[in-house]
């Protein structure tokens, strides 16, 4: 399966996002658990059986996710390696036909609890007739409710388990840890294959140096999550969708070396293609498209300069061959299913 190009927005009215329990009071329903970060082909084939179960007994279809990350909070994972924020999660499991997103805050306390103590607050709050859950669930202190704890207490709370075997590509397992990887070795082909989608920042639009514009070549500053994954340094052929626009762009990550600027912590700055709007403090996703190469130090501006025509260009054609790709009309952005 290959990611969409220009992917579909779909409508995410239906679903209802919480944060706890505390309101939730369901006489039934389908429940699936897990940390979904990235929600990748592993995760939507869940989703799949979990709405086509919830569809067909006219019954609610539930997500319970958390954030942080428990990975973060047990110090298993640090730094910036967030594939989706909360948010953005909610909104992709909503496409997917999900009805309640739950997200909940996962402390070192929920980390203590049974996993006994969490299903009987899950039954009481939500009735589940039945859970699905992935072939690597695990659920409360020490990891202790796996697969077959849950069915014994399937067995007490009268909800049926059903487990999803791993989806594999090139006989490897789909996981978030396999698109993180490939996103840090600039394959975003890979991780958008992975994903089933294009991998996308979202941000607002922030003032930079505005060293693009002086040299002719305005670019969006993007205002990011800091503790969220973004690909390496380099250029990046992208989609900037803005409102509901979607528009061809360059991307840049990086550092300006060749102005010697003693940054640290890499700017994404989009260059939108045939596109001069004021569009400061307005919110952006970028969709990443395909890696075009490393950023390097330029002995001079020309040469920068010459560099960027070039990256532009490459950009233009990647995304034009992208889009015949998807039978698509180059230079439409439009979206498929």
């Amino acid at each position: 399966m290959s990611a969409g190009i220009f992917p579909a927005d779909v409508s995410e009215d239906r679903m209802e996002h919480y944060r706890s329990f505390d309101s939730l009071h369901l006489q039934n329903a389908c429940v699936t658990i897990g940390a979904f970060d990235g929600v990748h082909l592993g995760h939507q084939e869940i989703l799949r059986r979990l709405v086509h179960e919830a569809r067909q007994a006219d019954v609610p279809a539930v997500v319970i996710t958390f954030f942080p990350h428990p990975a973060a909070v047990l110090g298993k994972n640090s730094g910036a390696f967030y594939l989706t924020t909360a948010e953005e999660r909610a909104d992709i499991l909503a496409s997917h036909g999900v009805d309640i997103t739950i997200t909940l805050e996962f402390t070192r306390k929920m980390a203590e609890q049974s996993a006994k103590s969490f299903v009987d607050t899950l039954v009481q709050h939500l009735h589940p007739q039945t859970m699905i859950v992935g072939y690597d669930f695990s659920l409360g202190r020490d990891r202790q409710g796996n697969i077959n704890t849950l069915g014994i207490l399937g067995k007490q709370h009268g909800f049926q388990v059903e487990v999803v075997p791993p989806v594999m590509m090139d006989s490897e397992i789909i996981s978030s840890s396999r698109v993180r990887h490939a996103l840090e070795e600039h394959n975003v082909d890979l991780a958008n294959t992975l994903l089933g989608r294009n991998y996308a920042v979202h941000g607002s639009v922030t003032y930079g140096d505005r060293r693009g514009g002086k040299l002719g070549i305005p670019t969006a500053n993007l205002d990011y999550p800091k503790d969220r994954l973004i690909p390496p340094r380099g250029v990046y052929a992208t989609i900037a969708h803005l409102s509901d626009k979607q528009i061809a762009s360059v991307t840049n990550i990086g550092v300006h070396p060749t102005f010697d600027t003693g940054l640290e912590v890499p700017k994404i700055e989009a260059h939108l293609l045939d596109f001069n709007d004021n569009i400061y403090q307005d919110q952006l996703k970028l969709d990443f498209i395909h890696f075009i190469r490393h950023e390097i130090k330029f002995n001079s501006v020309t040469a920068l300069l010459a560099q960027i025509d070039q990256d532009i260009q490459t950009a233009r054609e990647t995304l034009q061959h992208a889009a015949r790709k998807t039978r698509l009309p180059a230079g439409t952005p439009k979206t498929q299913p």
